[in-house]
């Protein structure tokens, strides 16, 4: 009988370690309790001295994961296998988890810091209301440049990069949506486009510019340029502020044609274990004092207004980062195009970069 005791003692002492341990290894991969929060963003996406400053007033433990694409976070948060608090999805990838009912509707009486965002950036096309998400950084897809290496020409417009005084000479980002954008922009078409003949011309017009690129590229673009290893990039504005961070020869600057407004907004997954502890870290990161420490850090357009009088004027007064809105209301936001249009934009890309090659 006491042997029988003693090996039941040991089944339950087991089964108890197990579960704890089971416990322990799901809170490190992401799923939350009422003690923990699990947020998923870009990397090196906010001030780590942030979230200690965070878990001191609240008491919560923050588990941080990043990713690097929106298409790799959608993957993740729809297969459903981690739990996350927090993400920090784009503009049209937030329209994509709406439709696919991936997020639950915020509670604005609990954000009470909301009022500090810029009303130019609240009720967009891809949330009305704001009822799904809230503003963390924004910024442009402009042409940075070096006037060294480009012999006094104006890049005002989008048309300057097809001369032939730019052979070899620029660097594309990586992404399909910049780079069709940026055709269509420059035949004065919208970067949402789905016209086929415009798509058509775009992709053509793309093709004449395969000459003078030297290479499409990823974030290693940042450090090329900055080593002045081409003259030119197509680059999102928080790279730029990088960029010229590291060599103060270059300038950018947004092309009078247009271009995209994009923004990275706070969301709440619908399978978020902690609803209440999202609440409170999305209202503390847009507490002006936060917000303008973390857009210090990160080197992005903070779209909190009290923020801005915080930062010092040489960041907040540059109108290449911050851009008036006689400039932004000429911006566009990229739409969610769907499966079909976005996949048939990929494709177009892909014949552009094997064009290239």
């Amino acid at each position: 009988m006491k042997q029988l005791v003693n090996a039941f003692l040991a089944i339950m002492i087991t089964a108890f370690a197990l579960m704890y341990l089971g416990s322990w290894m799901n809170s490190r991969e992401g799923y939350s309790g009422g003690n923990t929060l699990t947020i998923y963003n870009w990397g090196d996406y906010v001030d780590p001295d942030l979230l200690k400053e965070f878990e001191k007033e609240t008491g919560l433990t923050v588990i941080y994961q990043t990713f690097d694409s929106n298409e790799a976070m959608l993957t993740k948060v729809e297969q459903g296998g981690t739990t996350f608090d927090v993400v920090i999805p784009s503009d049209y990838a937030i329209a994509k988890m709406k439709e696919e009912n991936l997020l639950i509707p915020l509670d604005h009486s609990k954000v009470p810091n909301l009022k500090n965002i810029d009303a130019r950036f609240m009720d967009l096309s891809f949330d009305p209301g704001n009822k799904y998400s809230v503003p963390y950084f924004w910024g442009t897809v402009g042409i940075i440049f070096n006037p060294d290496m480009t012999q006094g020409m104006d890049f005002t417009s989008w048309d300057s990069l097809w001369d032939s005084r730019l052979k070899n000479n620029i660097f594309l980002v990586d992404g399909a949506r910049e780079v069709m954008g940026m055709a269509l922009n420059s035949l004065h078409y919208s970067v949402n486009d789905r016209d086929e003949g415009h798509l058509q011309e775009a992709l053509t017009k793309l093709n004449r510019l395969s000459p003078n690129v030297k290479a499409i590229v990823g974030d290693e673009i940042k450090m090329l340029l900055a080593n002045e290893e081409a003259a030119v990039g197509i680059v999102w504005s928080g790279d730029a502020s990088e960029i010229m961070d590291e060599n103060d020869k270059l300038d950018y600057v947004v092309p009078e044609e247009g271009s995209n407004k994009w923004f990275d907004n706070m969301v709440i997954p619908r399978t978020a274990d902690n609803v209440d502890g999202a609440h409170k870290f999305i209202n503390f990161m847009l507490r002006p004092d936060v917000a303008a420490k973390n857009a210090e850090y990160v080197g992005y357009s903070t779209p909190n207004i009290p923020a801005l009088e915080l930062l010092p004027k040489e960041t907040s007064e540059d109108t290449r980062f911050y851009p008036p809105a006689e400039i932004t209301d000429r911006l566009e936001v990229y739409d969610n195009l769907g499966k079909r249009m976005l996949a048939h934009y990929n494709e177009l890309f892909l014949k552009f970069k094997m064009n290239k090659k």
